[in-house]
């Protein structure tokens, strides 16, 4: 099986560096002519304002791709300028690139591994995981499943606060990425602010950032959280399982793939980082072994709002009503 697929998804790991330079002109150009043309309609209505904010917002989540592309090294031939154009494109959405490379590598490692889980990850635990918590640690899990922290509170705290900090272990390259960081946030909000006014800057960046975070989360969220999901236990774990049927198929309206940048094509994705972006529709639709998965539309998506915890006798993402269940079954 290994020597099948790694034959099959071969030819599509080779990024195009006029495709790729098409693709950041073809994102960030139209970002900065939305950020201007929100600016200019503030002055008449923030309804207005609101129109060229949501798709900016969108031109946001695609430049994030770009930047997890580059953090997999996928986005261009040389490593040094995915590691440049990453940590440029990674400001705009306030992620030191370094930092966010390690923990999203440990996560496509270690994906629907129940002995390995955590790192990079939506927390997903076990009911016997949970009924084995102290009660504090109940509450916690049960406030960061809500969707209001999760898809809300959850993204702005990450990008806004927790990425400001270096991780513990931090090399000195990662830490030296995030103080350029951190230092080209200030200077570029502190000059946005001086020429415009910091009540213009919040209601136009804070519109974009607040509704990027909130799709963006809730890709990754889908992604994982899904009607078949898969995890397993170390020996039991298998990383092509995990890619193909732990990393949904998002099937999305053609528009809503060139937003996301394709990244609803995750199965494929975890299969193989080293596949860019915009190879991932063709991968897909070329080779029956990528079609041969249950995909997740649209409306469909929105059942994984209900999922909270893993039942490991159903192999199944659960609510939190079968706790009460569960616990019955057992007496």
């Amino acid at each position: 099986m290994k020597a099948s697929w790694r034959k099959i998804i071969a030819p599509y790991e080779k990024s195009s560096v006029k495709r790729s330079i098409w693709q950041i002109i073809n994102t960030l150009v139209p970002f900065f002519l939305l950020w201007y043309a929100a600016y200019w309609s503030l002055s008449i209505s923030y309804w207005l304002t609101l129109i060229p904010c949501v798709l900016a917002a969108g031109m946001l989540v695609r430049a994030f791709i770009i930047f997890h592309d580059c953090c997999h090294g996928s986005f261009f031939p040389n490593q040094r300028v995915n590691e440049v154009v990453g940590t440029l494109i990674g400001i705009l959405n306030f992620c030191p690139f370094y930092q966010w490379r390690y923990t999203h590598c440990v996560h496509h490692a270690t994906s629907g591994n129940l002995d390995r889980h955590g790192v990079g990850d939506i927390w997903t635990v076990t009911v016997q995981e949970y009924l084995a918590m102290p009660r504090i640690k109940r509450l916690a899990y049960r406030l960061y499943r809500n969707p209001i922290v999760l898809f809300g509170l959850g993204p702005s705290f990450t990008f806004l606060i927790e990425y400001r900090f270096n991780r513990k272990g931090a090399k000195r390259k990662e830490r030296l990425n995030m103080y350029f960081v951190n230092i080209s946030i200030v200077l570029i909000i502190g000059a946005l602010c001086w020429l415009i006014g910091w009540k213009a800057f919040l209601l136009i960046q804070g519109t974009m950032f607040l509704l990027s975070s909130i799709v963006g989360v809730w890709l990754f969220y889908v992604q994982h959280q899904f009607e078949g999901a898969y995890f397993e236990k170390g020996e039991q774990w298998n990383y092509v399982d995990a890619a193909l049927k732990g990393s949904s198929f998002y099937r999305l309206p053609r528009i809503l793939h060139w937003f996301t940048g394709n990244i609803g094509f995750h199965h494929i994705h975890h299969l193989s980082p080293r596949v860019p972006n915009y190879n991932l529709n063709r991968a897909h639709h070329e080779n029956p072994l990528f079609q041969d998965v249950t995909p997740v539309t649209l409306l469909s998506s929105f059942r994984s709002l209900t999922f909270r915890i893993w039942d490991e006798n159903r192999k199944k993402l659960m609510g939190f009503e079968y706790i009460k269940r569960f616990r019955m079954q057992q007496k």
